[in-house]
């Protein structure tokens, strides 16, 4: 991986990166104050700056301090709204980077990225580079100023910008780019602005500098009325309300549903392939993200992407996908893109053909969701009754054929030992409800515990070490999967259960890695996956560690793994997919919602188990249980 560093030295690590997000859209800004990656108007869009995919092509905004001499950025309490402090030779200014909020823009976003910068000391300059490119890249715009109003324009393919700038720029015509130089006093403020619209209806008007500032301060507020009622008791609550705060921007309002990440294509392995667009919603990824977001007081959340899924599904289990675009979208293709890539990392691509996959630990997820809003909230009405009957339905017709599996492999299907005990899961939960629902069933209640019953008999037989008596990958597997941790936390045996301390320690040392004793998701050198090279570990799975010591009583070792694990996290508190021990860099997509999850219950774990030992050790208990426990 140094190698590939080497090569392309302009590209900051992954973890340099701090996110703007206005749950519709998303920016990444480095922390030498440039947007390497926006995508204005949606998740899923065309990005308009995009350096961080092809450093030449893709496009950036930059304000950099002349004669800097030092920095240091925070966000402002629990919000995305960044503020970068710099010193310079000459004096001492703030940055402060925003996507535009508003009450009731849920339905009508701004789609405006805010930067503002003011100096408090001295005079500091600064030089500007706006660089828009859209389509990825592909297509440079037609720049024109509007001497009328004073705006600047972008305009390409469906895609245009209304720019308003602090300064006067220059356009660099052959470049297709805007450039200038800013020197800003003590006191005084200058403010950018970039605003997304239809080139069609282009309106050029230009934002004041008044109201940029004013709606800095609504952007603020909205994020301090949000994050006010987060709920986190824990010794960690700092980690756990920043993480709460990412959830919350990578939710897409409108829909509820929520992106794995804001970001494609950031490698799991620098210069390799394994390079994915997770700026769609899984099934799966929302709905452990959101039941962490129930921990922390925002089940309004949760509400929110259950009324997606079922407008998304038609209500009917019969076609229902893994994941979908935020606004419901079906056919994500994949298409590869002639980019560069992030320090030379290839394919680039948009799109995600998991989409088409089998993956049966879906039903599981659904139906283990749907128990937790059961138990804690409300009735369930006939109509998604219905729904979780014919999720159940699916679950008894699919459980003797192969998948791909929770890792969505690209190899062939195979029987996944976490896949089949999803489906133990989904027909669990449906009796569970069944018993308690108010609603007229017609149910053979004595088939759905028969094929549950037939389920763990065969995991229990064909999903086990012949001669080391733990959990196994997938059937006639000896590997491991760190995709086992699971088991426990969903309720399928106790974390104490003999054959899952077994598997525990086999995980531990089959795929942990020195010297922290992170994990990996499983050994990729097997070629399962259908995919070449390989990845470092995965913080999820390393988390899912930390729940797992902590239910055997274990707690100083877990408590031990998690602190190590916050230390990889960047200066701001994010956290990537994967995490390289020998470079000491995050990999991945960035910042990643499955990430943030598993830390939040980490610390609610712990929390449990410190305050209710022998509750969390006593016996196998599910998510609504888990997640009853208080902190």
């Amino acid at each position: 991986m140094a190698a590939h560093d080497d090569r392309y030295p302009r590209y900051p690590p992954i973890g340099d990166y701090a996110l703007l997000a206005d749950c519709h859209s998303s920016a990444l800004v480095s922390s030498a104050g440039s947007v390497d990656w926006a995508c204005l108007t949606r998740f899923d869009a065309a990005s308009v700056f995009g350096r961080i995919l092809d450093w030449d092509r893709g496009g950036h905004f930059e304000l950099t301090p002349v004669g800097l001499v030092r920095r240091r950025r925070r966000y402002r309490g629990d919000s995305l709204v960044l503020e970068t402090t710099v010193e310079t030779e000459t004096g001492t200014a703030r940055v402060i980077d925003a996507f535009a909020m508003r009450r009731g823009g849920g339905a009508a976003p701004r789609n405006q990225l805010l930067r503002v910068v003011e100096c408090y000391q001295g005079t500091v300059e600064f030089d500007v580079v706006i660089e828009p490119r859209f389509d990825y890249g592909e297509l440079r715009p037609w720049l024109r100023h509007h001497t009328d109003t004073d705006a600047w324009s972008a305009v390409g393919g469906d895609s245009a910008l209304v720019l308003t700038a602090g300064c006067d720029l220059d356009l660099v015509g052959h470049a297709a780019k805007l450039e200038g130089r800013m020197s800003v006093p003590a006191g005084e403020r200058r403010c950018f602005a970039v605003q997304a619209q239809m080139p069609h209806v282009l309106d050029p008007t230009p934002c004041s500098q008044s109201e940029i500032a004013r709606r800095l301060d609504e952007t603020q507020q909205w994020w301090d009325r949000w994050a006010s009622t987060i709920t986190a008791g824990s010794r960690w609550q700092d980690w756990v309300r920043r993480s709460a705060v990412v959830l919350k921007g990578l939710t897409c309002a409108p829909t509820g549903a929520m992106v794995a990440a804001p970001t494609t294509s950031l490698p799991e392995e620098v210069g390799g392939e394994r390079n994915w667009d997770y700026r769609y919603s899984w099934i799966r990824d929302s709905t452990l993200a959101l039941a962490a977001l129930c921990v922390v007081g925002h089940d309004e959340v949760a509400r929110g992407f259950r009324d997606f899924l079922m407008r998304t599904a038609a209500g009917t289990a019969e076609d229902l996908q893994i994941m979908y675009g935020v606004y419901g979208r079906r056919h994500l293709p994949e298409v590869e893109l002639r980019l560069e890539g992030y320090r030379g990392s290839r394919p680039v691509r948009i799109g995600n053909g998991a989409a088409g996959q089998v993956q049966h630990d879906m039903y599981g997820h659904i139906l283990d969701a749907a128990h937790l809003w059961r138990r804690t909230h409300e009735e369930l009405q006939p109509d998604e009754w219905a729904f979780l009957q014919g999720l159940v339905e699916a679950a008894i017709d699919r459980w003797t054929f192969p998948d791909r599996g929770i890792w969505e492999v690209r190899g062939e299907p195979r029987h996944f030992v976490t896949s089949k005990v999803m489906l133990w899961v989904a027909l669990d939960r449906g009796i569970a409800m069944a018993g308690e629902t108010d609603l007229d069933v017609d149910l053979d209640l004595d088939r759905w515990r028969k094929v549950r019953d037939e389920i763990r008999e065969a995991v229990e037989t064909q999903g086990v070490h012949p001669t080391g008596g733990h959990y196994v990958q997938a059937f006639g597997s000896t590997e491991v999967d760190a995709a086992l941790l699971m088991l426990p936390e969903v309720g399928y045996c106790a974390a104490t259960d003999e054959r899952m301390v077994r598997t525990v320690d086999a995980i531990q040392r089959e795929l942990g890695v020195a010297p922290d004793g992170f994990l990996l998701r499983y050994r990729t050198e097997t070629g399962h996956d259908g995919l070449r090279g390989h990845e470092a570990t995965f913080l999820m799975c390393s988390f899912w560690l930390v729940d797992v010591l902590a239910l055997q009583g274990r707690v100083d070792e877990a408590t031990a793994l998690f602190e190590r694990l916050l230390d990889c996290g960047n200066d701001l508190g994010l956290f990537a997919e994967e995490y390289d021990p020998g470079t000491g860099q995050l990999l991945g997509n960035f910042p990643q919602a499955f990430t943030h999850m598993a830390l939040i219950n980490s610390a609610h774990q712990l929390s449990c188990a410190t305050q209710h030992p022998e509750s969390c050790r006593s016996a196998p208990w599910g998510t609504a249980e888990r997640l009853s426990e208080p902190w």
